[in-house]
Formats: C-alpha cells, sequence, structure tokens
C-alpha cells in the first residue's frame, strides 16, 4: 500500500517512465494563471511534459498555456522549479500524444537528416554580422550577430540591456529573452521573410 501510495504521489516520474524526453530547442510564449505572459525556450520535451527556461516563473501546480513554434498549443501544469525555468505536464489525448511523439521525433531529427522544408529554420550566420542596436530609451550601440534564425538572434555587444527590454536590431523589433555567455538572445515580435531578413537586420 505505501509503494501504491508513493507511486500515485508521483506523476512527473510515471510520465518520465511512459515517454522519452529529446532535447530539443524551440521558442514560443506562454501564459501563467495571473494571464501574464513571457516569451521561452523548451530545452527538453516529451509528449507527456516538457522543461523551458523562463523568465516568469510561477509556482508548482500552476495552470500553463504555452504557444511554441513548430508544436502549437500546449497546456498542462507546473511539476517542478528548475534553474532559469521549469518542467511542467502536456495535457494531451492519446490521439495528440502520438501526433506530439511524431512532431518530437522529426524536430530531434531535423539537423541529422538535414530536411530541405526545415532550412528555412536553421539558425545562421549574416555575411555582414555587423549591425545597430537601438535600445528602448533611443539609445544606439554596434553589436555583432553570432547567429540568427527567422525568430531571434544571438548578439555579442560590450553592454547587455535589461531582460524583457524593447529593442530593434536594423530594422526588426525584438525582446531582449536571455543572457548568453558572451552576449544575449533577441526574440522578434515578428517572424521574418527569409528573403528579407539579412537586409533587416543589418540596415542602418
Amino acid at each position: 500500500m505505501a509503494l501504491a501510495q508513493k507511486i500515485s504521489n508521483h506523476p512527473v516520474a510515471d510520465e518520465r517512465r511512459r515517454f522519452q524526453r529529446v532535447k530539443i530547442h524551440l521558442l514560443g510564449r506562454y501564459m501563467l494563471p495571473d494571464r501574464r505572459e513571457f516569451p521561452c525556450q523548451i530545452v527538453n520535451m516529451s509528449p507527456g511534459g516538457l522543461a523551458m527556461l523562463a523568465p516568469g516563473i510561477g509556482n508548482v501546480g500552476d495552470r500553463v498555456v504555452a504557444y511554441l513554434d513548430h508544436i502549437g498549443r500546449v497546456e498542462g501544469k507546473i511539476t517542478r522549479i528548475i534553474d532559469n525555468g521549469f518542467a511542467m505536464t502536456v495535457g494531451a489525448t492519446p490521439r495528440k500524444r502520438d501526433k506530439l511523439a511524431a512532431q518530437l521525433t522529426w524536430l530531434a531529427n531535423r539537423d541529422i537528416l538535414n530536411l530541405p522544408e526545415d532550412r528555412r529554420h536553421d539558425r545562421i550566420v549574416p555575411r555582414n554580422p555587423i549591425a545597430v542596436l537601438t535600445l528602448e530609451d533611443g539609445a544606439k550601440m554596434t553589436c555583432r550577430i553570432i547567429d540568427m534564425s527567422l525568430s531571434g538572434a544571438a548578439i555579442a555587444a560590450e553592454h547587455r540591456p535589461p531582460l524583457q527590454s524593447q529593442v530593434a536590431l536594423g530594422k526588426v523589433q525584438a525582446r531582449v529573452v536571455r543572457n548568453l555567455e558572451e552576449g544575449f538572445a533577441l526574440e522578434f515580435v515578428h517572424e521574418q521573410n527569409p528573403d528579407s531578413l539579412e537586409d533587416n537586420v543589418t540596415a542602418r
């Protein structure tokens, strides 16, 4: 009885046994019960749960609704707090779990397989990596684009703008979402067109 009670109180452990999590890097947004919204980055995910890097952290048991690139809407409850983020369940019907499993397998393998239909989502280094970043107060600073995708960029610069501040990389509106070892990461407010991305981010 004690063992049965112990198992039933650990749904996360059950979820780990049923589903294998894959390391995956997806950007998205999520909403906490108080309706605050934040950007996030998924670091691993299975059809039954996920872990994300997140600037706004709720409490264990809080309901979360997230919209993830390539995946769409998922919702569940926070199961534990991790460094700079949290882990949550993914509530889904068996049919949706099967679809999620297929999506995650494809996303995990796309770099190995080099699938052409997703090359537009790869991170690239621009031919001219030097750009101008306009800060929230209107000040400008020169920076270097480490790499970028249609939805964001990694930036190297002398100074790091505050997290969540609104900036412009060239002509592209963006938000500072996290600090990196040599700079910071931006999430573009709108997904960019691959044909004009490089010109827009390096525009003076």
